[in-house]
């Protein structure tokens, strides 16, 4: 379990609890508890009521929606520091979709009852609530548009250069990606894992990337981004 004084120095990374003073986080910080989750576990499913929302402190979670064909599509791939699940957090209903660890995680929880609890008595929290519920928003626009207009080569492209950014992001090269399967990578586009490959190896002759057994290198960063852009 993390000692108090890192737990309160976790609370304050977060977007969403970054505006509380000392005593509030302080307050957060004993109602929170430390859960740590391996590659693959599922922190939630799609449908479950609502307990509470986690705090990721270290690794990403993959975000996804199951069909009942059993087809999966991944809506978002959320590092940390961030909140998952805010919004069933406010309207009471279920989580709406399912959550499951990429690779190592470790996440504080906060019970539904004293996040409230906290908004009620810290306003500034509420809205930093709704700039996370907007910015939320904001990707599934962008995510329904990239399926509505986009092919696959184009969502790919787009996919490997939000991959690079998180990447810097982390403080790792951004142009050598450890992209995990073909499989997964279909997953994340919502098709079929010989799509990807024929779409990879198209990248790979034209320049753009290079391709190696676990990991992927980004040649044409530029290139990539006018496939991602261009026109069908």
């Amino acid at each position: 379990m993390p000692a108090a004084a890192d737990r309160l120095a976790q609370l304050h990374r977060l977007p969403l609890f970054a505006p509380l003073d000392d005593a509030a986080l302080a307050a957060l910080a004993r109602r929170a508890a430390p859960r740590a989750y391996a590659a693959g576990d599922i922190l939630f499913h799609a449908g479950d009521a609502c307990a509470g929302v986690h705090l990721l402190t270290a690794g990403a979670v993959r975000i996804f929606k199951l069909s009942a064909a059993g087809r999966e599509l991944t809506l978002h791939i959320q590092a940390a520091p961030a909140t998952v699940a805010e919004v069933p957090l406010v309207d009471g209903g279920p989580y709406p979709a399912s959550v499951s660890a990429v690779g190592e995680v470790s996440a504080l929880f906060l019970r539904r009852e004293d996040f409230l609890a906290v908004c009620l008595e810290h306003p500034q929290v509420a809205l930093a609530a709704l700039r996370v519920f907007g910015q939320r928003l904001r990707g599934l626009v962008e995510l329904l548009e990239a399926v509505t207009f986009g092919g696959v080569r184009q969502r790919l492209a787009r996919l490997l250069l939000e991959q690079a950014q998180r990447s810097r992001q982390q403080g790792e090269p951004g142009d050598v990606l450890q992209v995990g399967s073909q499989q997964q990578l279909a997953l994340e586009l919502g098709t079929v894992r010989e799509v990807v490959s024929r779409n990879l190896n198209r990248f790979q002759a034209e320049g753009l990337i290079r391709i190696h057994s676990r990991a992927l290198e980004v040649l044409d960063p530029d290139g990539l981004r006018r496939e991602a852009e261009a026109e069908l």
